[in-house]
């Protein structure tokens, strides 16, 4: 089976330093994978290795079957990254930003897809006001705008609901599950257990650097799932 993401036995380390060990995942065209783990537990490392952002210990790592060192830039070109640094700019509106991005990518039809992108997140009536004025769940709703601009193939989502309201974590939810409809090929980090079961089709727990359980939404049984996180995290082992 060509997965589009095929991460084989992956670690990571820093001196002496353990971040990821012997990680092996693999994802299907239209999966969305919630990794769940306490902090430390080396998933950004994971999500920046699969962004060939920065390069294995040792493992291997294929994007649509392709090895990451073997990649020329067309890959990097299809993966959309949502981080704690929105990369915005504050003086300019949401039209500007996307503007300037969409250029940076050479997005064909620019002023449809701005149009399109902002309507997707919710910001249409916002289109032109200076970002600054914009709250944290707003500006997390154009950051993922941002990504959408090319249209990228795989996206990645590094803790989205931290520092959000309720009112802006069920917006956040809603375009999330608009984003799964399509065959884009998500993986989300979050400590939002109850967020993330609403939106992924597969779940994961990450303590230590290494992926401990993996499993199918349908097959997880969300009443306990929990309290089997916390006596996970609480055994930090295996």
């Amino acid at each position: 089976m060509n997965y589009v993401i095929d991460c084989e036995r992956v670690s990571k380390s820093y001196g002496n330093i353990s971040a990821l060990r012997d990680v092996s995942l693999k994802l299907e065209k239209g999966s969305f994978l919630a990794i769940f783990g306490p902090n430390g537990a080396g998933k950004t490392t994971l999500l920046k290795i699969l962004s060939n952002l920065i390069k294995p210990t040792s493992g291997a790592v294929k994007i649509n079957s392709i090895p990451l060192d073997n990649e020329d830039g067309e890959i990097r070109k299809n993966i959309g990254v949502v981080s704690h640094n929105t990369f915005l700019y504050n003086n300019l509106t949401p039209y500007e930003n996307l503007e300037f991005y969409g250029r940076m990518y050479d997005v064909p039809d620019l002023e449809k897809r701005i149009v399109e992108v902002i309507d997707e997140v919710g910001l249409t009536a916002r289109m032109y006001d200076p970002v600054r004025t914009f709250s944290r769940g707003m500006m997390q709703r154009l950051s993922i705008a941002r990504v959408l601009m090319p249209d990228p193939s795989i996206i990645y989502l590094d803790e989205p609901y931290t520092g959000l309201d309720q009112h802006a974590a069920m917006k956040l939810r809603d375009i999330l599950k608009n984003l799964k409809k399509g065959d884009r090929t998500i993986i989300m980090i979050t400590h939002n257990i109850e967020r993330g079961l609403e939106v992924c089709t597969h779940v994961a727990i990450q303590v230590m650097g290494r992926i401990v359980y993996m499993e199918e939404i349908g097959k997880v049984d969300r009443d306990n799932f929990e309290s089997k996180y916390f006596n996970t995290v609480g055994e930090g082992h295996y």
